[in-house]
């Protein structure tokens, strides 16, 4: 390559607008890199603490005792926070004696919440990868079109157009370009990742969810037989 079309002589000789263009998606590279990597080890810790989080939950140990060791867990996330939220919602209507029913549906709406929120807190930063994604382009081909304008304006002032006075000021125009793709081809991408993975994991937690909804709707039903048993037993004594 010629010493007039080296990349950093292009960069540096452009113009500033183009400098700027350039600066900003190289900033909107590095941002979308490190989102990716926060959010592939958020995912990957959020996926591992589920996992043991289950094999907890399904080891038939009493949900009493369960709770009491997420209790006093110092850092709550995942199935671990939403099934704290919705076994406190048990226990604080179950203490006040509410109807079955109401219970489970306070119940299932403080999962729904817990949910929620942690869906949130595992795709935070996806809305970045894909504004990158989709405006970077943009941003790149507006830096090519003002250096090929630069680059014909200064043409125009020359008496003899040749390829090599308008070489430099369309190459430096395309490097905004490519800085562009540059920046947005790995952001769509794993926002495409990402999104499918937070999906799989959001389906896997509202099946717990519904699992954790059903075991509680049927120990509250034996409560409430039991209960009823008890006081048809009581009623059998009185008669006597």
């Amino acid at each position: 390559m010629p010493e007039s079309l080296n990349i950093i002589d292009l960069i540096t000789q452009a113009s500033l607008l183009v400098q700027i263009v350039m600066a900003l998606l190289l900033l909107a590279s590095l941002l979308s890199w490190v989102i990716i990597f926060r959010m592939s080890a958020r995912l990957g810790t959020a996926k591992s603490f589920d996992q043991q989080f289950e094999t907890w939950f399904w080891s038939g140990e009493d949900l009493a005792k369960l709770y009491q060791g997420v209790q006093g867990s110092p850092e709550r996330q995942g199935l671990e926070q939403i099934f704290y939220v919705g076994f406190s919602e048990y226990l604080r209507m179950h203490k006040k004696r509410q109807p079955k029913d109401d219970i489970i549906d306070g119940v299932e709406r403080k999962l729904r919440v817990g949910l929620g929120r942690q869906q949130q807190l595992l795709e935070s930063g996806l809305t970045t990868l894909a504004s990158i994604g989709s405006v970077a382009p943009y941003i790149g081909l507006f830096g090519t079109v003002w250096g090929i304008m630069n680059a014909f304006l200064g043409l125009s002032q020359t008496e003899q157009a040749t390829l090599s006075s308008v070489a430099p000021g369309i190459a430096e125009a395309l490097i905004a370009t490519a800085m562009g793709l540059f920046a947005a081809i790995p952001a769509v991408l794993a926002y495409n990742h990402f999104t499918a993975k937070s999906s799989q994991l959001y389906d896997s937690r509202a099946l717990f969810c519904d699992e954790m909804t059903g075991m509680l709707q049927r120990e509250t039903s034996a409560e409430s037989i039991t209960g009823r048993e008890t006081q048809a037993a009581a009623g059998q004594v009185t008669g006597l």
